[in-house]
C-alpha cells in the first residue's frame, strides 16, 4: 500500500481556519489489502466533511443527530464492533481513523474537512498541522494561506521533525495581509538517511502569528450580513490579583505528580506580581491553610512560600468541599486587599472527592452558594482518575474555566502555562453592545474578565440594511471605568473580502455557527435539566445546518458492499 500524494491545504480568514487533507493511496500488489487513512485534528476542531473514492466512486461520510445514527448503527453491527473513528490521542489533539479494503492496483483518494476559529493565548494564535504519514510521500505538500485585513504584525513557523536539508523545503511569502507557507520536501529531504526508506516527518508543523490592532474598541468584519468584532486590548495596567491556590495532597498525589505541582508552583511563585495576594490551602482528608490570611506576595513572602511548596508530600483522602469552602472564607474575611482587585481560586486536584461530603451535586452547589459570583474559581484535573465533567461544570458556574493536565513529561510547564493565562487581567466587567435593532443571534457579550494576551470575539447577524454599524464597549479597568465606542461602515467592511480569491464566501456565517455551537454546549454543561435540552437543541440545530460534527451529531461512514457497511465518526470531549 503506497501513499503516493498527501495534501494539507489550509486557509485561515480572519482567524477562522478551514483545513483539507487529501491522501491519495494505490494498491501495488496482486490481492486486495486495506488501506489506511489516519489524521490528527486539533481538539478544538470541527469535521465537517470526509469521503473516500475508490476506483471514481465516492462513498461521502453524512452528518446525522448522534442518537438516530447510532441507533442505525446499533441495528447494522452487532454491539462492540467498533470503538468509533475519533478518539482524543493527546492534550491538543484528536485522531480520525479509517481504514477501507481495496482491489489490487486499486486506488483511493481520502479527503477530509475541519473547521475552527483560533484562539489567541498568551498574543498568539497557533495553527497546529500534525504530520505522521510513516511512510515516504512522493508528492507531499502542506499549504496555509492566510488572510489577516488587520494586517499580520508577526509570523513564524515552527516544526518538532525540522533539519538543514528539509528547511530548504519550506518557502514563506507574506505581505502586509497575506501570508502564504508551503512545506514540499522531496523523496530524498523526507529520508532519515539515504540508505533508508524511512520518514522524518513525523510531530508538529506549527504557524503562529498574531495581527495588528489599532482601533480601540476593537475590530469589525462583515460578510454577506454576519459580522464579527475581535477586541483585544493592550497595554493596560494589570489588575492585581488575591489568588488561593488549592493543592490536592492526597495518596494519589504521591510521586511524580506532587515532585511536578512543587516544581510548577516554584515557578509560579517567581511569576506573581509585588502588588499581588496570596495564600495556599492544601487538603487531603485534612485541610491545612499556609496562613491564615492572604499575604502580599514581597519577595520575602514568596521566598517563606517556596520554602513552604519543597514540604508538600501526598497521602490520605480528598475533602474537596471543605478544601474550597474554607479558600471561599479566606478570600470573604480578607482585609487590606487593593480596592480594583480580582479575586480567584485556583484548584488541583486528580481524583474524585472522597472525604467528608463527596456528593458532587452537593459540592457544587455548596461552592457557588458561598461563591455567589464574587470570585472566579478554576479548576485543573491532573491525569484520568478526575471527574472531569465535575471539575468543569463548578468552574464554568462560577466564571472560571477548566483544563485537564496530561501526566506527562511536561506536566510542570502545562501547570505554569494555564497560570499565566489567567496571570493578567486588565479588564473586568466587559460588556459589548450593539444596537439591538440592528443584530441578532449575538453570540456571548458579557464577560467577566479579560486577560492580556487573549481575545474577546463577539459574532452576529445584522437584520436591517444599515450604512453604519455602531459598538460600544463598557468595562472596568485598573484605573477606572472605560467606555470605547466605534463605527463600522459596512460597505467599506463587505468590500475587504470581496476581492479575496481563496476564501469561502460565507466564512463569517460559519464562524458564527462554530462560536454559537461551542458556547451553547458549554452553557449546557452548568445548565438545569430543562435549560440543558434546550441549549443541547439549539446546538444539535445548527451542528446539522452547518454541517458540522459535534458532540451532539455523528458522521455516518459507508464503504463499499461486502465490508462491515458504516463506521461511526463522532466527536469525544475532554469529560469522555
Amino acid at each position: 500500500i503506497e501513499i503516493y500524494s498527501l495534501h494539507v491545504d489550509c486557509k485561515v480568514t480572519s482567524r477562522f481556519a478551514h483545513t483539507v487533507i487529501t491522501s491519495k493511496i494505490v494498491n501495488r500488489a496482486n490481492e486486495s489489502k486495506e488501506a489506511t487513512f489516519e489524521v490528527e485534528l486539533p481538539k478544538t476542531a470541527f469535521i465537517t466533511n470526509f469521503s473516500m473514492s475508490i476506483d471514481g466512486k465516492v462513498y461521502p461520510g453524512i452528518i446525522k443527530e448522534k442518537a438516530s445514527a447510532q441507533k442505525e448503527y446499533d441495528t447494522a453491527v452487532s454491539r462492540g464492533q467498533s470503538a468509533g473513528l475519533v478518539k482524543i490521542t493527546d492534550r491538543k489533539l484528536e485522531q480520525f481513523h479509517v481504514s477501507v479494503s481495496i482491489a489490487a492496483a486499486s486506488k483511493v483518494t481520502f479527503e477530509l474537512m475541519y473547521e475552527e476559529l483560533l484562539k489567541r493565548q498568551l498574543g498568539k494564535f497557533e495553527l497546529l498541522i500534525k504530520v505522521r504519514p510513516k511512510q515516504l510521500v512522493k508528492h507531499f505538500q502542506i499549504d496555509v494561506h492566510i488572510f489577516e485585513p488587520q494586517g499580520i504584525r508577526f509570523l513564524e513557523t515552527d516544526s518538532t521533525f525540522m533539519t538543514n536539508e528539509l528547511t530548504e523545503a519550506l518557502t514563506k511569502v507574506q505581505n502586509e495581509t497575506k501570508a502564504h507557507i508551503l512545506f514540499k520536501p522531496t523523496l530524498d529531504q523526507q529520508k532519515i538517511n539515504p540508505e533508508l526508506d524511512e520518514t522524518l516527518l513525523n510531530g508538529d508543523f506549527v504557524v503562529r502569528y498574531d495581527v495588528k490592532r489599532g482601533a480601540t474598541a476593537g475590530d469589525i468584519q462583515i460578510v454577506n450580513g454576519y459580522f464579527v468584532h475581535y477586541f483585544a486590548p493592550q497595554e493596560m495596567p494589570v489588575f492585581p490579583k488575591n489568588v488561593i491556590f488549592v493543592i490536592d495532597r492526597s495518596g494519589s498525589m504521591a510521586g511524580r505528580k506532587i515532585e511536578q505541582t512543587r516544581e510548577a508552583l516554584l515557578k509560579i511563585l517567581q511569576d506573581l506580581r509585588p502588588e499581588d495576594h496570596f495564600n495556599f490551602i492544601t487538603f487531603n482528608s485534612k485541610v491545612v491553610e499556609w496562613k491564615s490570611s492572604l499575604l502580599q506576595a514581597t519577595a520575602e513572602n514568596v521566598a517563606s512560600a517556596a520554602g513552604f511548596v519543597q514540604t508538600f508530600s501526598a497521602s490520605g483522602g480528598t475533602d474537596i468541599n471543605h478544601a474550597l469552602l474554607t479558600a471561599v472564607s479566606v478570600l470573604d474575611k480578607a482585609e487590606g486587599l487593593p480596592e480594583r482587585s480580582v479575586s480567584m481560586i485556583i484548584l488541583l486536584t486528580d481524583g474524585q472527592p472522597t472525604s467528608g461530603e463527596i456528593n458532587v451535586e452537593v459540592i457544587q452547589e455548596n461552592i457557588q452558594k458561598a461563591i455567589n459570583g464574587k470570585y472566579a474559581l478554576f479548576c485543573l484535573g491532573f491525569g484520568f482518575d478526575v471527574s472531569y465533567k465535575f471539575l468543569e461544570k463548578m468552574a464554568l458556574s462560577n466564571g472560571g474555566l477548566a483544563r485537564r493536565i496530561y501526566e506527562n513529561a511536561d506536566a510542570a510547564l502545562q501547570l505554569q502555562g494555564f497560570y499565566q493565562e489567567v496571570a493578567t487581567p486588565i479588564l473586568m466587567k466587559i460588556e459589548m453592545q450593539y444596537p439591538e435593532n440592528t443584530v441578532e443571534g449575538l453570540t456571548k457579550k458579557n464577560f467577566k474578565l479579560f486577560f492580556e494576551g487573549s481575545e474577546i470575539i463577539v459574532s452576529g447577524k445584522i437584520t436591517n440594511e444599515v450604512d453604519l454599524l455602531p459598538v460600544e464597549i463598557k468595562a472596568q479597568s485598573h484605573t477606572g471605568d472605560l467606555t470605547l465606542k466605534e463605527e463600522a461602515n459596512v460597505k467599506e467592511k463587505e468590500q475587504v473580502f470581496k476581492n479575496q480569491s481563496y476564501i469561502f464566501g460565507n466564512f463569517i456565517e460559519r464562524l458564527w455557527a462554530y462560536l454559537t455551537i461551542q458556547q451553547l454546549l458549554e452553557k449546557s454543561i452548568s445548565a438545569q435539566e430543562e435549560a440543558k435540552k434546550t441549549l443541547e437543541a439549539q446546538a444539535l440545530e445548527l451542528s446539522l445546518q452547518y454541517s458540522f460534527v459535534t458532540p451532539l451529531t455523528s458522521m455516518v461512514v459507508t464503504k463499499p458492499a461486502g465490508q462491515q457497511q458504516s463506521e461511526l465518526a463522532n466527536k469525544p470531549t475532554e469529560a469522555g
